[in-house]
């Protein structure tokens, strides 16, 4: 396999937005990260990581399944929790009944990393999702290599060729990928790509403004076979039930936590009052 840097165009429609300053700088930092660590010479030490957790039957295997967030900071909030420890944080969630972890780790914009994902990895026993601005291969590398079991693909920042060759290579490492989408369109091309595990973000990455809205016109439109997971905006037991009875059998729920006193607290709360 080559290991190449892949050429990113950012498609026309994000042009002028926050996405456009998030994958500029993200471009960057992937340029020193394959200067620094090549992508041969981590491939050289995947035979030591860690067993891939199984993050889609993780998510089969809870009602409701939720995939609860850890992240210090959003482009839009800012710093959301200033009494950041996320290997703690982990452990509320896995006591509180979270069925696997979404862990940002966008440095500049979400004050994440991979040294974040590489700590819970040792932390918890839950599968972890690498949540970042996936759009070249040596990325879904990085992810096995700090000891990701899935990741998170964008439909907004790929076409389908795109979207199927890093799914493609995450399954290569045994990880999985949940690909986001948030129009008809891109889930459209989603599907197209053969991707079975599909989020819909309540989210516009393009003015951030959240509407539950999204998620329940995408449900009629979601086709047989595909796994659906609701992003973004949930912030009750109520939001669960909508989104459950609209055809959601995950939710990732970020935000609500980390501003909680509490994170596996206000999990729990949501859990109970859910069911």
């Amino acid at each position: 396999m080559t290991h190449a840097a892949t050429e990113y165009r950012l498609p026309e429609a994000l042009e002028g937005t926050v996405l456009e300053q998030i994958l500029h700088d993200r471009m960057h930092e992937l340029a020193g990260a394959r200067i620094k660590l090549p992508a041969v010479s981590i491939e050289a030490v995947l035979d030591r990581a860690p067993e891939v957790r199984p993050f889609g039957k993780a998510l089969m295997s809870r009602t409701p399944a939720i995939i609860a967030e850890i992240k210090k900071a959003s482009p839009s909030a800012g710093v959301i929790r200033e009494d950041f420890d996320a290997v703690r944080i982990a452990r509320e969630y896995a006591k509180a009944g979270a069925a696997a972890l979404s862990v940002l780790t966008e440095v500049r914009h979400f004050h994440g990393g991979l040294e974040t994902l590489a700590q819970l990895r040792w932390g918890t026993r839950m599968p972890l999702l690498r949540k970042d601005f996936i759009v070249d291969p040596y990325q879904v590398l990085e992810a096995r290599h700090a000891g990701a079991d899935a990741v998170l693909l964008i439909a907004a920042l790929l076409d389908a060729a795109a979207l199927k060759r890093l799914r493609t290579e995450a399954e290569r490492f045994g990880m999985e990928a949940l690909v986001e989408v948030h129009t008809e369109a891109e889930l459209e091309r989603a599907v197209d790509s053969g991707a079975t595990l599909i989020g819909v973000n309540n989210r516009d990455l393009r003015s951030f403004e959240v509407s539950l809205d999204v998620c329940l016109s995408l449900a009629r439109r979601m086709p047989k076979g595909v796994f659906a997971v609701a992003e973004s905006g949930i912030r009750s037991a109520a939001d669960l039930r909508t989104l459950a009875q609209a055809g959601y059998r995950a939710f990732l729920v970020g935000g609500h936590f980390m501003r909680a006193s509490s994170p596996g607290a206000a999990l729990s709360e949501m859990i109970r009052d859910a069911k």
